[in-house]
């Protein structure tokens, strides 16, 4: 779990985590507004523009138009607002909040990827102003209309030039996290793989030995039973002794790959020991709440020891990797499944005291052997959570058919 606790990042990054991701009309709509609003007030400030009639104010409209589809085309989409723009600006009319959808376009374009596009579109922009500004207006609205001055130009081209900034390092950050995450996600699965492969080979070394004596013995103990009763017990005492000695150092085994510190487990630990486990918490300084919700009934033993241990390693993990001294457990009885959840205020403290980074892995893997899922993060408040869903029937824990038997055993 300590890989996803981590320091929050800077208070600017979920916007720039969720730019370009929402639905895009709404911005859309909300330049479209802005630009009608705010361009009856430029009319009225510069006065020796062209005043706005239904052409100017259908091309006000356009290029937000063109913005609704800026995330699925996001070339066209930049290059047509271009165009519009530089239309707007050649018949003259007043300058303002006509650029808002140029510089949403080109931002949406970089962030996207479309990095070349978007400085083509800037350029063609550019470009055509300058020729309208400084040729073209001989013959273009309004009459009697001078070139643009330079000072005005210098401060189109710094304020492009900014938004483009801007979105270049919006870019260069989303990938940089991202690639961040995959670099997490790629550890936690080769962890998962090397914990499998540890186990696998372990577990090979204990029962190899031992599977191989019962299936010798168990033919011997079959060809004597009728010929030889006697030579036939024999073979059936090797088999329930290598079998015991197989069970006794698969234990070892299994307890090599448990926490340290954990409660005792003779007999299998469950939900009943929730009460141990607080007081465990207690002595250690983390005070815990526990609520349940619906009827509490006896649980399958595979789902009850898993119920357990993923409430015993989220207690452990708050007690190691959180700032906070409190803890809440929710118990959610429903007909089909268990749910649990475990909170803490946070925040992280950024130690990982020791911890081997498994433990959500193990979490995940005894909910998945169930048919049950494991979800583990930050909260939107703050604060860390634990949300368990295990299924009260499953072929994994219904395919004992009550009886006692080595799983049970182990």
């Amino acid at each position: 779990m300590e890989e996803l606790r981590e320091r929050p990042g800077p208070p600017w990054r979920r916007w720039v985590e969720r730019t370009g991701r929402g639905p895009a009309w709404r911005s859309a709509l909300l330049v479209a507004v802005f630009a009608q609003i705010g361009a009856g007030w430029a009319a009225h400030a510069q006065s020796g523009r062209m005043p706005l009639d239904g052409f100017a104010r259908l091309l006000l409209l356009l290029g937000p138009a063109l913005l609704v589809v800026r995330h699925r085309y996001p070339v066209a989409v930049v290059y047509g607002v271009s165009v519009v723009t530089l239309v707007y600006v050649g018949a003259g009319y007043p300058y303002g909040p006509v650029f808002l959808s140029l510089a949403l376009a080109c931002f949406a374009a970089v962030v996207a990827g479309a990095r070349r596009a978007a400085w083509g579109a800037v350029g063609l922009f550019w470009a055509g102003h300058l020729l309208i500004g400084h040729w073209l207006y001989r013959w273009l609205p309004p009459a009697g209309d001078g070139p643009t001055p330079w000072a005005q130009e210098l401060g189109i081209t710094a304020w492009v030039l900014a938004v483009l900034a801007v979105a270049e390092l919006v870019r260069v950050r989303r990938e940089q996290w991202a690639r961040e995450r995959a670099e997490r996600a790629a550890a936690e699965r080769r962890r998962v793989d090397e914990e499998r492969l540890r186990i696998a080979r372990e577990l090979h070394d204990v029962l190899a030995h031992s599977i191989s004596v019962i299936n010798v013995q168990a033919g011997v103990g079959l060809a004597l039973l009728d010929s030889d009763p006697e030579q036939a017990r024999t073979a059936l005492a090797t088999i329930k002794a290598a079998s015991k000695e197989a069970l006794g150092e698969v234990r070892q085994v299994l307890d090599t790959l448990r926490s340290p510190g954990e409660a005792p487990r003779s007999p299998a630990p469950g939900l009943d020991r929730l009460p141990e486990l607080v007081e465990q918490a207690a002595s250690a300084g983390l005070a815990v709440d526990v609520t349940a919700e619906g009827g509490a009934r006896p649980l399958p033993p595979g789902v009850d020891l898993a119920a357990f241990r993923i409430l015993q390693e989220a207690l452990t993990n708050v007690m190691r990797h959180s700032g906070s001294r409190t803890a809440r457990i929710r118990l959610t009885w429903q007909p089909h499944d268990l749910g649990l959840r475990v909170d803490d205020d946070g925040p992280a403290t950024g130690d990982a005291s020791g911890g081997s980074g498994n433990g959500l892995v193990g979490m995940r893997e005894r909910a998945a052997a169930l048919g049950g899922t494991v979800e583990a993060g930050p909260r939107p408040d703050g604060g860390f959570r634990v949300a368990a869903r295990l299924p009260l029937k499953s072929d994994a824990v219904d395919g004992r058919d009550g009886h006692d038997g080595p799983e049970e055993v182990l």
